[in-house]
């Protein structure tokens, strides 16, 4: 079902959606070798916990290390020099969900790691940028696949989805698609665009039950907003 949501319970998820964006900046500004994924994780509860905003599906924060394309929960991993970390934040805050995602590499890292990373970035930008009340949402899963297929890196079949009284719910928002479908964005309508693309193939495996990693070992990137239609454009939600 397709929620539209009012001016008033925008700005109410905006309210967690700055808190989301609290805490993916202090767990950024702490990557670096020698912390492990767990102290990443004690940081993001407390800066949650701080505002009063709680967890979604037990989490605040899941962590995807390298091949991982979507993230489980922070565990006992230390970073290295060398990594691409992708950080995914959710929380609920007086009933209202936002969600973001951040991909950092540990140290300088690769070349290869940094535009992997800058281009889900300029998906996400141009992702956002085609979120025009009155367009379809496949110009937007467009814009996103468009840099993605352009700088040959693999598409996997997830993405960003609709957000609101509940952390997932319609509509889906894939990360490649055709412009002239998809339904009509109207005013009100709130949904997180999620670019997430590997180095390698659009293959993926799930070989633990809670972790999606690439098939063929290369790396992933994850970046995303959750933003709202509005009569004069997108309003980004977790900045």
């Amino acid at each position: 079902m397709i929620e539209l949501r009012s001016r008033g319970e925008i700005d109410a998820l905006a309210e967690t959606g700055a808190v989301v964006a609290a805490v993916l900046a202090a767990v950024n500004s702490h990557v670096a070798a020698g912390v492990s994924l767990g102290e990443l994780d004690e940081i993001a509860r407390g800066i949650a916990a701080g505002a009063g905003a709680r967890p979604v599906g037990g989490r605040v924060i899941s962590t995807s290390l390298n091949d991982e394309i979507t993230g489980g929960a922070p565990d006992g991993r230390v970073l290295a020099d060398g990594d691409l970390l992708s950080v995914a934040a959710a929380l609920d805050l007086r009933g209202w969900h936002a969600r973001a995602a951040r991909s950092s590499t540990v140290g300088t890292g690769s070349a290869g790691d940094r535009s992997l990373i800058e281009a889900t970035g300029q998906a996400l930008a141009d992702g956002i940028a085609a979120a025009r009340p009155g367009a379809r949402l496949g110009e937007v899963c467009r814009a996103i696949g468009l840099v993605g297929r352009s700088a040959g890196y693999g598409i996997p079949a997830v993405g960003g989805h609709g957000v609101g009284r509940q952390a997932r719910q319609d509509p889906a928002v894939p990360n490649d698609g055709h412009p002239a479908r998809g339904m009509p964005l109207r005013p009100g309508l709130v949904f997180s665009v999620e670019p997430i693309f590997t180095a390698g193939s659009h293959d993926h495996c799930d070989p633990d039950g809670d972790v999606l990693r690439t098939g063929d070992e290369s790396r992933a990137a994850h970046t995303g907003h959750t933003l709202a239609i509005t009569d004069t454009g997108p309003r980004i939600l977790t900045t």
